[in-house]
């Protein structure tokens, strides 16, 4: 009987005898260079072990002192990138808390005292605007500023008088001051027209800067790009921050000497202000200034929050919850901004500017406008009919602060 195997020496054919009796080839001592065939990791690039080669280098205990250098750089780098990130991550994400204050009502502007409650500017205009403030009782004698039980008019001169020096307008400004609180502004119109600069605004203007401006609504001549919600401040007031609101960020430092000017803006749609807005039966625009921030939302009038009190409801039973609304159209966190020091001592302020420093410029009086001519010469030489659309119309404002 034969025995084949692919793994013996004596594979083939072969008797039973000749298999039992076959002696294996004799012993030889291994030469003591020899080399054998390794799979350690000392092997050498033939594959073979040489003598001498350790065969544990996956042992930390035989790494060398460079080994465990370069290890250690390796862990710190890793521990460093963990650290950045958890911190970039949570800078990022820092937002303030807007938890909900219990208001009640302080201030109503509405009926037919509406203009009693604020006081006219007169002078020279801040805003190097080609314009003409009338007082209390000039504006009145105009048909500049009048109310009635339902609403009140703030509006630019339509009379054909010489214009040449500027348009005769209205500029109003609250007696009472607030340092915090919750205005509901109820808007039946805002004015648009070639050279108009409309604006609804809080500020101190005894000190400006220092005290603060909210631009709760403004934009200039016809208005093409709808309302602008701004907020100007002194240095260390910066928006670059986690923010929730709908509009658009137009820039992020609040400095007043920054970008022209220009503040920190947030950009709404064409329906937020001029004819778009108007033709929509106006909206409630609401204020909200506070420690966390300072918030300011458009409702249009088929979205007015059950809890929003306008001028067809005298009703002060009804007090407003922000916390329920929906995102604002212009949020400003305190995150890299301590607002109750940039803004305090705030009246409410209205009035409708002509050209100057905003509305005057060729990039919006042209450009976006595409108003003829100079702004001072369409100022100089249109009739009074030209502004027919310039006037604010409100139903009421209603401040609200929490004890």
């Amino acid at each position: 009987m034969t025995y084949p195997s692919r793994s013996s020496p004596y594979a083939g054919s072969a008797s039973d005898s000749e298999y039992l009796n076959a002696q294996p080839p004799p012993y030889t001592q291994p030469d003591s260079n020899a080399r054998y065939l390794s799979k350690s990791p000392a092997a050498n690039a033939s594959g073979f072990y040489e003598k001498g080669a350790t065969t544990s280098r996956g042992n930390p205990k035989n790494w060398s002192r460079k080994c465990w250098i370069i290890l250690a750089v390796c862990v710190i780098i890793i521990v460093i990138i963990v650290i950045v990130v958890a911190v970039v991550v949570t800078r990022e994400n820092r937002y303030p808390d807007y938890s909900t204050l219990n208001y009640s009502l302080v201030d109503t502007f509405s009926g037919s005292s509406f203009f009693d409650n604020f006081d006219y500017f007169t002078g020279y205009d801040p805003a190097a605007g080609f314009v003409h403030y009338v007082d209390g009782p000039g504006s009145v004698a105009l048909n500049l500023t009048y109310a009635t039980a339902t609403s009140a008019v703030l509006r630019v001169d339509l009379s054909d008088t010489d214009t040449t020096t500027g348009r005769k307008s209205a500029r109003v400004t609250s007696k009472n001051t607030y340092n915090d609180g919750l205005f509901i502004f109820d808007v039946l119109h805002s004015p648009y027209g070639c050279s108009t600069w409309p604006a609804l605004w809080l500020s101190d203007p005894s000190n400006w800067p220092t005290n603060g401006e909210i631009d709760v609504m403004e934009a200039t001549n016809l208005a093409p790009e709808g309302n602008q919600v701004t907020l100007h401040t002194t240095k260390d007031c910066k928006m670059g921050v986690k923010r929730k609101e709908t509009g658009k960020a137009l820039t992020t430092n609040c400095l007043n000497s920054t970008d022209g000017d220009s503040g920190c803006g947030v950009q709404g749609s064409t329906a937020t202000f001029g004819e778009d807005f108007n033709n929509n039966g106006g909206g409630v625009y609401a204020m909200e200034l506070r420690d966390a921030g300072i918030r300011v939302w458009f409702f249009d009038r088929d979205n007015l929050p059950s809890d929003v009190t306008t001028s067809t409801s005298n009703s002060t039973d009804v007090i407003p919850d922000p916390s329920t609304w929906p995102e604002a159209l212009a949020d400003f966190p305190s995150t890299e901004c301590d607002i109750g020091s940039h803004f305090r001592n705030q009246s409410i302020i209205v009035d409708i500017d002509l050209c100057g420093d905003w509305a005057g410029q060729t990039q919006y009086y042209n450009t976006q406008s595409g108003c003829p001519g100079t702004c001072v010469d369409y100022v100089s030489n249109q009739p009074g009919s030209a502004y027919s659309n310039a006037y604010w119309e409100f139903g009421s404002f209603r401040v609200y602060q929490a004890a």
